[in-house]
């Protein structure tokens, strides 16, 4: 399957968390959109790796997700090591994104920044025509770079260098994070409070994208950041 956008996650939640808008966004434009998460959170410390798939798979669903998929690398542990890289090139190779969304490149938990630069090596590898790698039919896969790489913005405050409007989306957005249900603030949950399960962390994600909204005049937006400087055929799709 050919995908107009593929999101890459260390952990199930953290497109959800940062880039849901933008995903659903084009879903509605008809585009093939798809997540790769690296992990099963399985370091969490609320839920479990069975309830935190069931989540994700609830979370495609709602956004209509041509495919969510699970590369059960390591939580905590994973590497940006030749090992997971090539994993990745097979899974850049076989869904052959035009865009590709990843991790934050710096963020307070280790594992997104470690996520985004194993994407970067991913992605430069899955274009070199000399490093072969085999789909899960056995057949050799073909290179494949894509055109846009756009890295979303995590916990950390960073400078976007692009903003999406997600203003009429933010509620299937919503919909997607509540989907992961054991991982935020339930009055009612006896498993142990964590950063993201605190009812100020619900408002600092609507707070973010209110502000990023305000910056462009609409009600709520996503930020991004870039490794290269991005160009446009013309001036028609700007705000």
């Amino acid at each position: 399957m050919k995908l107009d956008i593929l999101a890459l996650a260390a952990h199930p939640d953290d497109t959800d968390l940062a880039c849901a808008g933008t995903l659903a966004l084009h879903v509605a434009l008809g585009d093939k959109v798809g997540v790769v998460d690296f992990t099963e959170g399985e370091m969490g410390t609320r839920g479990t790796p069975e309830i935190r798939r069931e989540e994700a798979r609830k979370s495609a669903e709602i956004l209509g997700l041509s495919v969510r998929d699970n590369l059960q690398f390591e939580d905590g542990f994973f590497q940006n090591d030749k090992k997971h890289q090539l994993e990745l090139v097979k899974k850049i190779r076989q869904y052959r994104p035009d865009t590709l969304l990843a991790n934050a490149v710096s963020d307070r938990h280790p594992d997104h920044a470690r996520a985004s630069e194993l994407a970067m090596n991913a992605i430069f590898i899955a274009g070199l025509k000399k490093v072969e790698t085999y789909g899960d039919d056995g057949k050799l896969q073909e290179p494949w770079r894509p055109q846009v790489v756009l890295h979303y913005i995590q916990s950390l405050p960073l400078k976007p260098d692009l903003l999406v409007d997600v203003s009429d989306h933010w509620e299937k957005k919503m919909n997607a994070i509540k989907a992961f249900k054991s991982q935020f603030y339930n009055p009612d949950s006896e498993e142990p409070d964590t950063y993201i399960s605190s009812p100020g962390f619900m408002k600092m994600i609507e707070a973010r994208a209110m502000e990023f909204g305000q910056i462009i005049g609409v009600k709520y937006a996503e930020g991004y950041t870039v490794d290269k400087y991005i160009g446009v055929k013309n001036l028609k799709g700007l705000l």
